[in-house]
């Protein structure tokens, strides 16, 4: 990528009280570019969300949209810039049709009323754009499959035409034909020009969409890797610190020996 990235995190950190649950982390996405953000359980992969999407602000370090520097303290600046997330429970209201949750809290008004037509048009435009596949927009959330109700959380996403797109384990939950669903719906998002930021424990899911896999390990970088010039093995010592390990334990026997 030779172009700036959309979104920079340099020297980010956050603690908790007594936790330091980032420390000194850098991260980059470009427009077009699909990132896996991998890591163990307590790697720090939420919170850096988390403070990406405005609801943790960071303690140091910078953010930067677009090469300057900027501030994110609650989740309506994010918004504003350009962040859209969709977090693992999806938040969508089971009871509303497709429409209505596509534009909860973005309602579209004409003549102070909801312009249903409208809503609906749009709406509907917007899944064909993105080859999105639902019996109708006005059909219950509740009766969709796992897969649809991903899209469907993912489409509302993008209602406000963010710049970058955050998708917490959006595959975490389905089938291999729904999570194929969910994949072919992340390349289109690239396609149209959109940073994605995806988290993942599934390496297989990482390896099929991905561009660049960046780890963190105990609130730490540990590595930001070309999806096609590294094996699935490079990324899961990475991940675990195996690597790590064994540079330490050869350093230590050269050590023990010169003594």
């Amino acid at each position: 990528m030779t172009s700036a990235p959309v979104l920079a995190l340099r020297g980010v950190s956050k603690r908790f009280g007594a936790v330091q649950a980032l420390t000194d982390v850098h991260l980059e996405v470009h427009a077009g570019e699909v990132v896996a953000l991998v890591g163990d359980n307590g790697a720090g992969k939420s919170t850096l969300v988390k403070t990406i999407a405005g609801v943790h602000p960071i303690d140091e370090g910078v953010i930067e949209w677009e090469g300057r520097p900027v501030q994110i303290t609650r989740p309506h600046d994010a918004q504003n810039l350009g962040v859209a997330t969709v977090y693992q429970d999806l938040a969508l209201c089971d009871n509303l049709d497709v429409v209505a949750n596509l534009f909860l809290g973005r309602e579209i008004l004409r003549g102070g009323r909801l312009d249903e037509v409208g809503m609906e048009k749009r709406a509907q435009e917007l899944l064909d754009t993105l080859s999105i596949r639902i019996p109708s927009v006005r059909i219950p959330v509740a009766a969709l499959s796992g897969g649809q109700r991903q899209v469907v959380a993912i489409a509302r996403a993008l209602v406000g035409e963010p710049r970058i797109v955050i998708l917490d384990e959006p595959t975490a939950a389905l089938g291999v034909e729904q999570t194929a669903q969910v994949l072919d719906l992340v390349e289109r998002l690239r396609e149209r020009g959109l940073g994605v930021i995806l988290i993942s424990h599934n390496m297989a899911d990482v390896k099929a969409v991905a561009d660049t896999v960046a780890v963190l390990r105990l609130g730490r970088n540990n590595g930001v890797f070309d999806v096609k010039t590294t094996s699935h093995e490079e990324i899961i010592s990475a991940i675990t610190g195996a690597t790590e390990n064994a540079v330490t334990r050869r350093q230590a026997r050269i050590a023990e020996a010169q003594k």
